[in-house]
């Protein structure tokens, strides 16, 4: 992905970093905003007593939003952004991920070291407590190569304990992982994990929804947890304290409509508190990658993974070469057992086995003696 900048300084997103800037537009002040007046340039464009209509606008915020309009730094960041090959993504870019699109508050800039691709997609969250215990650092890093192998994108925070684990565990496999940061992406934080969040821009992309040169505050983590789960089929609780910022990201996970899951820990440990928490509250208990696959529900539109072949349902990770190639031979539409048979190139007997096999994993059903639909 070219550096945005380079063949577009558009107006558009001019004026979406110029009020990505303004002090005090978090990132409901800004849904606000833009639910009243439609678009960042007519934001800019508003008369005070308009803007000061909106809820949680004061008088102060109003002389910064007007400011904005002539403020020079929006073009100190975009070249800041070409040196550093920093791609800027708005919500009307092909490339701006559709699941956080559709969140209530989503970023209004996307800044990204990195790629992020279609097939990110198909993406699990893992995150835990910083303190996390050798135990809890374990079974994410073997959660998430399993996971990765599987063909999912690991999202996660780089943070201490369980995020690096999580991000280790994809990159050790081979696979795609996402970090998602409270500061910009020259600003990594803790400093310790700067190598490792250059690895995860290498297979990936580390991202944030602050300037480049942000300089992450406490408020910044629990905020930018919203996007690790909003960009996620569903978020992975890796040990917890009863306190614990994980905690915030399962519940941005349940308000979005994301499957939320939990590790068991020792009954003795406080790092299990959260999850065991979590679990009594109704999150799915995970011990292995196929707990989460079978669990995850279908997709809101196909999509594509890096074969090129094309995945309606996450359950379709976890079947063997035959087992794909029935799969792909039945549409959406009523397909006859014979057709399938031909377009797979294997016996009927082998054939209605297998589609057996696909009825239990809930990803075809029959229409009638000699037909079936990819569901």
């Amino acid at each position: 992905m070219p550096p945005t900048g380079e063949n577009r300084d558009s107006a558009e997103l001019i004026d979406a970093l110029r009020l990505t800037l303004v002090s005090g537009v978090g990132p409901r002040i800004r849904q606000d905003l833009l639910e009243r007046f439609g678009d960042p340039a007519d934001v800019l464009a508003a008369s005070p007593s308009e803007l000061r209509s909106v809820p949680g606008v004061g008088p102060k915020l109003v002389d910064r939003i007007l400011a904005a309009r002539d403020d020079p730094r929006v073009f100190e960041e975009l070249e800041l952004c070409r040196q550093h090959r920093i791609s800027i993504l708005l919500p009307t870019d092909q490339q701006y991920p559709r699941s956080l699109a559709e969140i209530h508050d989503p970023p209004g800039a996307l800044f990204v070291a990195g790629s992020i691709e279609p097939h990110d997609s198909l993406a699990i969250a893992i995150v835990g407590s910083r303190h996390a215990t050798q135990y809890g650092k374990q079974q994410a890093q073997k959660l998430a190569a399993s996971l990765s192998r599987a063909g999912l994108t690991i999202v996660s925070g780089l943070a201490r304990g369980i995020d690096a684990a999580a991000h280790r565990g994809a990159l050790e496999a081979g696979g795609r992982t996402l970090a998602v940061l409270g500061g910009g992406v020259l600003q990594i934080y803790p400093p310790e994990h700067k190598e490792l969040a250059f690895d995860v821009s290498r297979s990936g992309a580390i991202l944030s929804e602050q300037p480049p040169n942000f300089v992450p505050v406490g408020g910044s983590f629990p905020q930018r947890n919203r996007l690790i789960s909003g960009l996620s089929l569903g978020v992975i609780v890796v040990e917890a304290a009863e306190r614990s910022g994980a905690l915030i990201s399962a519940r941005h996970a349940m308000e979005q409509g994301r499957e939320v899951f939990a590790v068991p820990g020792r009954v003795d440990s406080r790092m299990s508190r959260g999850c065991h928490r979590l679990l009594r509250d109704g999150a799915k208990l995970v011990e292995s990658a196929d707990d989460v696959l079978e669990e995850l529900g279908p997709l809101v539109e196909p999509t594509m993974r890096a074969d090129g072949t094309s995945i309606h349902h996450p359950a379709e990770l976890q079947l063997n070469e035959i087992e794909q190639a029935v799969l792909q031979a039945i549409d959406l539409s009523p397909t006859s057992i014979d057709k399938v048979a031909t377009s797979a190139s294997l016996p009927v007997h082998r054939v209605l086995s297998t589609v057996s096999v696909l009825e239990m994993r809930r990803l075809v059903r029959r229409v009638s003696g000699n037909q079936v639909i990819r569901v």
